[in-house]
Parts: C-alpha cells; sequence; structure tokens
C-alpha cells in the first residue's frame, strides 16, 4: 500500500448519489473548496436536508459531473454504479462503502465502465447518522483508502484523488483484499466486540450500569450505531470478520480457562499477563493524529463546574498557556455538581498546563 498527502485543488463538479452522514459530509468538504456540489437520494426528504445545510444543489445535473460519489450502501453500490456510467458517459464514479471487494466484483456483474471507476473509503465517521450529523471537516487527516482496479485510468484516479485531497483526507491506495482484511481487523470485528460489552449492561442490574465511567463508555461508544446498516457491512465482508474473531475467540477461550476457578497459579496468571501485555503493544501500534506511531500523551485532569461557560474557559486558559490539547474527555457523574475533564497534552508541556491552570485557580488533581 502507498499513502501520498500532496494538494489538489480537486475536481470542479461533483455529484453525490446517498446524502447520509458520509455523503454529506463529503459535499460540505467539497464546498468548503469551492467545488460545484449537486445532491441526489433516494428519499428527497433526505437530500433537501442536505441541502438545508449548505452541502450542495438539489438534483441530477445536466452535463457530466467530474466525480460522482455514491454513498450507499455496500449490496447495493455495484448496480447504482453502473447506471451512474451509464448516464454520465465521462464522469468518473467512486464510493464511500466500508467494503471493497462486494461493490466491485458487483459494478463488474452490471456491466459498467471499469476504467471510470475508483473503489473508495473514507476511514471517518461518526456513531450518529444521517445528514444532520455530517461535518465539512470528518475526513481532516484521516486515511481514505482508493481501490483502483487493473482497468482504472490514471486519469480516473487522479480525478478521484484530487477529490479526497480537497477533503483534507490521506490517500491511501490498497486492493480490494487488502482493505476488506484491513477493516476487518480495526473496524469490523471492533464493533461486534463493542456490542456484545454493550449487550451485557441491557437488562443488568441498574445499580450496576450506574456505576459505569469512561472506560466502558469508550469500550462501547460505537455499539449507537445503525444496526441495520451494520448487518449489511458485516454480511459484505464476512469471511475475513470471522477469521479476526476466531483469533480473538481463541485470545479469550485461554483467558477463561485461566479465570475459571482461579487458583493463584503462576501458569494461570502468566496466562492473563501475556494478553494484557500484548494489549498495550497493540494500542501502542495504532497511529496518533498526525500519522505515525502513537504518541504517549499526558493526561492532565481538571476538576471543572458543571455549569455553563466553564469548558470554554478551560479551553481558553490552556490556549493562553500556549499548551496545544491533543485529545479530551469529561467524566460527570450524574446529580454531582462538578466533573472531570481529561486533557491529554505532549509530554513537555503537562507541567506548564499544570502551573497555570493552578495560577488562576483550576483544581488541577495530582
Amino acid at each position: 500500500m502507498s499513502a501520498v498527502a500532496e494538494i489538489d485543488a480537486g475536481p470542479a463538479t461533483l455529484l453525490v448519489v446517498g446524502t447520509g452522514l458520509i455523503g454529506t459530509s463529503v459535499a460540505l468538504a467539497a464546498r468548503r473548496r469551492g467545488i460545484e456540489v449537486h445532491l441526489v437520494d433516494r428519499d428527497p426528504d433526505i437530500a433537501r436536508r442536505a441541502a438545508g445545510l449548505g452541502a450542495g444543489t438539489l438534483g441530477w445535473p445536466d452535463a457530466d459531473p467530474d466525480v460522482v460519489v455514491v454513498g450507499a450502501p455496500p449490496g447495493v453500490v455495484g448496480s447504482i454504479v453502473a447506471e451512474l456510467h451509464q448516464r454520465y458517459p465521462t464522469s468518473v464514479v467512486t464510493d464511500l462503502a466500508s467494503v471493497k471487494a462486494v461493490p466491485q466484483r458487483d459494478a463488474e456483474a452490471a456491466g459498467h465502465d471499469a476504467s471510470r471507476f475508483v473503489g473508495g473509503h473514507p476511514l471517518a465517521g461518526r456513531e450518529r447518522s444521517g445528514p444532520h450529523a455530517a461535518r465539512g471537516d470528518l475526513f481532516e487527516g484521516r486515511p481514505w483508502v482508493l481501490t483502483p482496479s487493473p482497468a482504472t485510468t490514471p486519469e480516473s484516479f487522479e480525478r478521484v484523488r484530487a477529490l479526497v485531497l480537497a477533503c483534507d483526507a490521506i490517500p491511501v491506495v490498497m486492493t480490494v483484499e487488502q482493505h476488506d482484511a484491513a477493516v476487518a481487523l480495526v473496524s469490523h470485528a471492533p464493533h461486534l466486540v463493542a456490542a456484545a460489552t454493550a449487550a451485557r449492561l441491557d437488562g443488568a442490574p441498574p445499580e450496576s450500569v450506574a456505576l459505569a465511567g469512561q472506560g466502558v463508555r469508550d469500550v462501547t461508544r460505537i455499539a449507537a450505531s445503525d444496526p441495520d446498516l451494520w448487518v449489511e457491512i458485516l454480511a459484505a465482508n464476512a469471511d475475513p470478520v470471522a477469521a479476526v474473531l476466531t483469533a480473538l475467540r481463541d485470545d479469550l477461550s485461554r483467558v477463561i480457562d485461566a479465570l475459571a476457578g482461579f487458583d493463584g497459579s503462576p501458569e494461570a496468571s502468566e496466562v492473563l499477563r501475556e494478553l494484557l501485555v500484548r494489549g498495550v503493544a497493540g494500542r501502542a501500534e495504532i497511529p496518533g493524529k498526525h500519522g505515525g506511531a502513537s504518541v504517549r500523551y499526558v493526561t492532565v485532569p481538571v476538576v471543572i463546574p458543571d455549569e455553563p461557560g466553564y469548558l470554554a474557559r478551560l479551553f481558553t486558559a490552556a490556549d493562553e498557556a500556549g499548551v496545544n490539547i491533543e485529545d479530551v474527555s469529561i467524566e460527570h457523574s450524574p446529580g454531582q455538581p462538578v466533573g472531570l475533564v481529561e486533557l491529554s497534552v505532549g509530554p513537555g508541556a503537562a507541567a506548564t498546563l499544570i502551573a497555570s491552570l493552578r495560577a488562576v485557580g483550576w483544581t488541577v488533581q495530582d
């Protein structure tokens, strides 16, 4: 695989077919670069909502757009691509589906023009859905996989690549097989694990769930996504996902055997430790927000009153201290007058931030 990050102005005209979260976000990002955008959805109300956000003009364009983006479930992408190639004989078509082998196979079966198709998948999203959740900055710094086939022309590839760069994303070129195996590992299987963990909370004693802290919230956040959409995604990538889950099952089986009737033996403890150590190593492999190896930021916990305006004041105080906030999490217990904001900063900035915040009256926990 390869990654490219040059700057390009992008296509002049764009048609987005399917104005959900990702499609509308593409449209908003393109509009920021001055690209003329047209919006179509099988549900006219959804397209109107996207247009109301400033994402583009409703309706099919008369002239062939430079690029057509298909935001639809994997099972229908192929047929839509073939129809669009017939409707717009010079347009290059790409898609946003999170599975690539099935759309490419279906498009070939439907008789599409392979020279004008580039499979695509932006690795960005939210647990919310629909155009109202769209953001023009959703793709900034995020990888956007492109899966051109051997028949794709260089001109077609460059048009789509230019759109990706116009959305401030990072193009990554892969085969469809590489892509589907990768997303099974980093997206599809983790989603099922999050759903399985969240499912344990359904029907659990309320007094137990009331103890939930940031850890379980982080693990289960993506479980709030649309179940019907995820059934389609998982069905389209079933074998790669099953392979990842099989390896996970083997790990869990060893841990279950060690925990059941735990006897405190060195052997049982080592089984637990071995998985935990591998987890630390695997977590460190996840790229940081600027790419490369994950940076181990320092967390600065700040007590914050549960009143309007205080979070903005905290960010202002960090800015005045000259410290960049790399990440933030908020933990608040219902009924409590204060919460805890954890600011993640670079290792060299933690001491400066702590001293500055305490100097202006903030309570920073040790």
